[in-house]
């Protein structure tokens, strides 16, 4: 009976009411027709490796569909069609609002999460340790509460209370512990940070300032380095991130710059033949890309070659290895063209004071004997 007055409060007459039905059951049909045909669309494109990332990421987001929003949704567009009166149609702009947001908000949810794993199971190397499993899902959260939060604020400014006010103040009350608590976020937020953009991962050998070492551990507030004396460096990761890392385990090669001294006294004949014997004598190692040798410096000590090389191997005990070998054939080298390695000649001037102690009362320069030694 009280349904019954209610229908005829709204002065519906039985051939809208009977539109109106036939309007919410072909539209959820049409909608649960057009969901299926979109998601084979997907499952196709996801097959192809070009859209794969994007499909996927869609198709599931897609299967995050409620048949409960459908019917509902169905259920508001039969009433739209109804010639209702002006309180009524109010409160249905606020049922489609909150339908419609609702189900947005469900997949943003769903794409935030399947998107956000995609990335960092792309970007992991291979690696899923408790660090990064940890700072993975604290950003998932983070962008998932964030949703949440902006849908339940529309939804009240929807319904018409004023919102202002608790903006203001979730915002002072933000802002008074984030001072409160700012080295801690600090540190958290550069986690996040290092979790995804990953400057440096766990067994990066990596420098800091004054301090090289191979990366251990990677924590929420801390990261925790193996120094090459052994003792272990604990460092914040707000501090880290604020200098310049070196990351050693980033170089594909290694560039050589390296110089050799010869004595001056080299005729110019045999000094035009090192660069030459020089490039022969790297480019016999197969790792190796020899790039130049120049006679760089001639002064009144030394003449010296500059030599610049590339290792296709950033190992560094294969480094030291082939430069220990360069450097015992530079030797070789210089001691088949003759070429001395050492310095010119220093030639010291001596005076010897000669004869009887100068007699009382001359102050005269006594007779001397000059004598050179050279060293």
């Amino acid at each position: 009976m009280r349904i019954s007055a209610f229908i005829a409060s709204l002065d519906i007459s039985p051939a809208n009411a009977l539109f109106a039905l036939g309007a919410a059951i072909l539209s959820f049909f049409a909608m649960h027709g057009v969901l299926l045909l979109v998601r084979k669309r997907l499952s196709r494109l996801s097959e192809e490796r070009a859209h794969r990332p994007v499909a996927e990421v869609l198709s599931r987001t897609l299967a995050r569909t409620s048949t409960l929003a459908i019917f509902v949704t169905s259920i508001l567009i039969g009433l739209s069609v109804l010639d209702l009166p002006p309180p009524w149609n109010t409160r249905l702009g606020h049922l489609w609002f909150f339908t419609l947001g609702i189900q947005l908000a469900l997949y943003l949810h769903r794409a935030i999460r399947v998107g956000a794993r995609r990335y960092f199971r792309a970007h992991s190397h291979g690696r899923e340790d408790e660090q990064v499993t940890v700072a993975h899902t604290l950003v998932i959260w983070v962008l998932q509460t964030s949703v949440w939060a902006i849908f339940m604020l529309a939804l009240l400014s929807n319904l018409g209370i004023n919102v202002t006010t608790f903006v203001a103040s979730l915002g002072i009350g933000g802002i008074a512990i984030a001072l409160a608590v700012q080295n801690i976020l600090g540190d958290l937020f550069a986690s996040l940070s290092i979790a995804v953009d990953k400057p440096f991962e766990v067994g990066d050998s990596i420098s800091v300032n004054n301090f090289s070492g191979t990366v251990e551990h990677v924590g929420l507030k801390t990261t925790r380095i193996r120094a090459l004396g052994g003792e272990q460096i604990v460092i914040a990761n707000a501090e880290l991130l604020r200098n310049t890392v070196f990351n050693y385990r980033r170089m594909s090669t290694r560039r050589i710059q390296f110089t050799l001294r010869a004595s001056p006294a080299t005729p110019p004949e045999l000094a035009a033949r090192v660069p030459q014997a020089l490039g022969e004598l790297i480019g016999k190692h197969e790792k190796l890309r020899f790039d130049r040798a120049h006679l760089k410096t001639v002064d009144q000590n030394w003449i010296e070659y500059e030599v610049v090389y590339t290792m296709l191997d950033t190992d560094y005990n294969l480094y030291m290895d082939t430069q220990q070998a360069i450097n015992l054939d530079a030797m070789r080298m210089f001691a088949e063209l003759g070429i001395s390695t050492a310095p010119r000649p220093q030639h010291l001037l001596l005076q010897e004071l000669q004869g009887q102690p100068a007699p009382a009362g001359h102050a005269g320069v006594r007779p001397a004997q000059t004598r050179m030694r050279t060293s």
